[in-house]
């Protein structure tokens, strides 16, 4: 299962081109087998999974080739093992919601349905939202059939690595603010009047070196303080390595981001990652909607309202928020236009929520001049 192999077949025509003679028909196996791949099979109802491997035809023009990296078993595909289900043709691959990275594509794009889509998909089906195999199969290929807005599926590209690079580095900080405050309420019961706040190595370092243990308890709490810390010292590092990481990975993307007051080497980082592909948005106000800073309409009959939009992507909402802070604590154009806002009226939050749909704007079009020069580059 970990290194097996599938393929997904996925087709996008409309109504009319069903009805099209012209239209290619799906694929059909091949005669002769072009893939050789490995898997974890079960050769009769009672022998257990054993490695193997499996013979598959070649991609065709509808296609994706994953390479299956891990994948889960359940009940399910125990009793389809053992034949409880009804006759069962051996050997047989178990194995479900994997996860794998693209290695070849078709010649034919093939598109992402986002889980909600196919969700929302189920629920306005018969059957009473029960959710089976084939039941999603079906959902997630009318999506894919009548949606034309879906994200083509592409090879991997530096902005996946600069997103797992941004997970990483979110993972080791929130790992060290958590040994921190461990470390401050050990340090807090060695020390007379406690330890000071925006505690660093250095300093819990500086202020472990004045602690006389007068009891066995005071003991035992210095050496989980120096376990605490020597935890803290290597969070360090690897938080200032992963730093050094998405600097080169920044200098490969040849982005302009960082140019904007505000915007560092994580959050250039966070913002291309998550991303992707800038050309997926139309216009800045699709990429508004996207990062939640477009507003809702929640209009009724001449009733003209909208209300605030607190969905979009979360990740690059934080960056966008952390932009602005820094705008408006410094001088620049980000705090001319925040305090003009104030002038006219506004309250804090709205001027604040007003310069993130600027900031957002900004960030778009200097993804987009960045992706026209690469490609003028390249040509």
């Amino acid at each position: 299962m970990a290194a097996r192999r599938r393929r997904l077949d996925v087709r996008r025509r409309s109504p009319s081109q069903a009805a099209r003679s012209d239209v290619p028909a799906p694929p059909r196996p091949l005669g002769e087998t072009a893939l050789t791949v490995a898997a974890y099979a079960a050769a009769s109802a009672t022998e257990p999974l054993a490695p193997t491997t499996i013979e598959r035809r070649d991609v065709g023009p509808y296609d994706v080739l994953i390479e299956i990296k891990y994948c889960g078993i359940c009940h399910s595909d125990i009793h389809h093992a053992r034949g409880d289900r009804g006759p069962q043709t051996y050997p047989v691959v178990l194995g479900h919601e994997l996860a794998g990275i693209v290695t070849r594509l078709a010649p034919r794009y093939v598109v992402d349905v986002p889980s909600t889509l196919s969700a929302r998909a189920r629920l306005l089906a018969t059957g009473g939202d029960r959710k089976t195999d084939p039941a999603d199969a079906l959902h997630v290929a009318q999506v894919a059939l009548f949606r034309t807005d879906l994200r083509k599926v592409t090879a991997e590209d530096q902005s996946t690595i600069l997103r797992l690079l941004t997970e990483r580095h979110d993972d080791l900080t929130g790992e060290r603010t958590r040994i921190v405050n461990r470390l401050h309420a050990v340090l807090r019961d060695l020390l007379p009047g406690g330890a000071p706040t925006r505690l660093s190595a250095e300093k819990a370092a500086t202020l472990m070196k004045g602690i006389r243990q007068a009891t066995a308890t005071n003991h035992c709490r210095r050496d989980i303080a120096r376990d605490l810390l020597a935890d803290l010292r290597r969070l360090d590092r690897q938080v200032k390595d992963n730093e050094a990481q998405m600097r080169d990975a920044l200098a490969a993307a040849r982005t302009s981001l960082t140019s904007l007051p505000g915007l560092g080497t994580v959050l250039a980082a966070k913002l291309l990652g998550h991303v992707g592909d800038i050309s997926r948005f139309p216009t800045e106000h699709h990429f508004a909607s996207y990062v939640g800073r477009a507003p809702l309409d929640a209009s009724s009959g001449k009733r003209v309202r909208h209300r605030l939009n607190t969905g979009g992507n979360r990740a690059l909402n934080s960056a966008l928020h952390i932009i602005a802070v820094c705008q408006i604590r410094n001088d620049g154009r980000g705090r001319e236009y925040y305090l003009r806002k104030i002038a006219e009226g506004k309250t804090p939050a709205e001027a604040r929520r007003a310069l993130k749909r600027r900031l957002s704007n900004v960030v778009y079009r200097i993804m987009k001049r960045d992706q026209r020069v690469q490609l003028a580059v390249a040509a």
